[in-house]
């Protein structure tokens, strides 16, 4: 079988499982997936959506190497690849593992620093390990650039400018 063949027929059974994964049925989709993680061991689509199921299912420790698996790939797009550098810095934070959850938000802002997203869990991530200043001032400059609040838009500036010099008293 070509591996184009292998590519298609991977991607037709992983529907499947995203639909199963759609209806709910969070169980059946992680059965599905397992199976077809053991037929397509170097898919990184079948690693990551594995590795989002066991996150749905609370099963953190376990959807751990499924992220990193998929990470260490080919053939993840780039909001797959989005996805997964928050949901396995995410998985990190929540399992106490906080410097593995910096390293790989900061990888994640490095190759996306426009996601909101993986800025957020950075800050979570830093505050979590006592750098609450570079968390505040990441949040800080998230909240100026992203808000639509008319108040927070007022005063957008001074906030940007807090966001570089949080003991700043101007």
């Amino acid at each position: 079988m070509s591996a184009q063949n292998n590519e298609d027929q991977a991607g037709d059974l992983l529907a499947e499982a995203v639909r199963l994964r759609e209806e709910n049925r969070l169980e059946d989709a992680r059965e599905h997936l397992l199976a077809l993680l053991a037929r397509f061991p170097d898919d990184a689509r079948v690693a990551y959506c594995t590795a989002e199921v066991h996150d749905m299912l609370g099963l953190e420790s376990e959807a751990v190497p499924f992220y990193e698996r998929c990470l260490g790939g080919r053939g993840l797009s780039d909001d797959d690849r989005r996805g997964a550098l928050l949901g396995l810095g995410s998985t990190y934070r929540v399992l106490g593992r906080y410097p593995r959850a910096v390293d790989t938000l900061r990888l994640g802002v490095a190759q996306y620093p426009d996601d909101g997203g993986l800025q957020t869990f950075l800050a979570m991530a830093l505050f979590n390990t006592g750098d609450h200043h570079e968390a505040m001032q990441i949040l800080l400059r998230l909240l100026a650039t992203t808000s639509h609040d008319p108040q927070v838009q007022l005063y957008r500036r001074a906030i940007e400018q807090y966001s570089k010099n949080l003991n700043e008293t101007v």
